[in-house]
């Protein structure tokens, strides 16, 4: 599920929210406080944010301006303001679409997966399959949705997906990286790929097991 973070303080709007992006595979983490959501976003990977304007603390405009600061994840601005002043407020502060409450939930779906895909790399992607690497910005996206990956994770994802067909040792792995992980650590980053993937170690999709030599990536 791709990761999405909702600014809301509506609690009734925010569940509503919640349960129907549940339906279209989208995960959202729900925060009133505006404060709190800025640094959640600081320390935590999402694929797009949903925006009230009318907050307590900061209103809409100010958060859109801070996260900026930061970060170009994608900001859809969700609110009862309908005015061509506040919209272009909006994107002016640096939001990448408006939907006016109120709105059918059907119409904030079509809008985040435009904005989603006007969103991912083209030029500098590399495409295997149906995973796109973007190196510069250091993402890798499954069918359209990026991946939460750690560093490490994206890293030897990456390696695995460049090396796809080939099995790779542990000391490979290091060396590659230049790490000095111990093959307890990796095997516990690759497990935590496979979850990301949903892919069965027993029945694997994208990630196998080579018993005594390794790890190859057969999707």
């Amino acid at each position: 599920m791709s990761k999405i973070l909702l600014i809301e303080d509506d609690l009734e709007m925010q569940e509503l929210l919640k349960d129907y992006l549940r339906i279209y595979e989208f995960s959202a983490t729900c925060f009133s406080d505006p404060l709190v959501a800025i640094k959640e976003l600081e320390e935590c990977e999402f694929a797009l944010v949903i925006l009230d304007l009318m907050l307590p603390k900061l209103d809409g405009f100010e958060v859109c301006k801070r996260i900026r600061k930061f970060s170009q994840v994608p900001i859809v601005i969700s609110s009862a303001r309908g005015n061509l002043g506040d919209k272009v407020l909006a994107y002016e502060c640096g939001a990448d679409d408006y939907l006016a409450k109120p709105y059918e939930p059907k119409e904030l779906i079509m809008r985040i997966n435009a904005v989603l895909k006007r969103a991912m790399p083209k030029a500098t992607a590399k495409q295997i399959g149906e995973f796109s690497i973007n190196e510069d910005a250091c993402k890798i996206f499954y069918q359209g949705s990026q991946l939460d990956l750690t560093k490490i994770e994206y890293e030897i994802l990456t390696l695995l997906l460049n090396n796809k067909g080939k099995i790779l040792s542990r000391s490979t792995i290091n060396q590659a990286l230049q790490k000095e992980l111990k093959d307890r650590s990796i095997d516990m980053h690759i497990s935590n790929i496979r979850n990301k993937l949903l892919d069965d170690s027993k029945s694997p999709k994208f990630i196998k097991s080579v018993w005594g030599m390794g790890y190859e990536f057969i999707g």
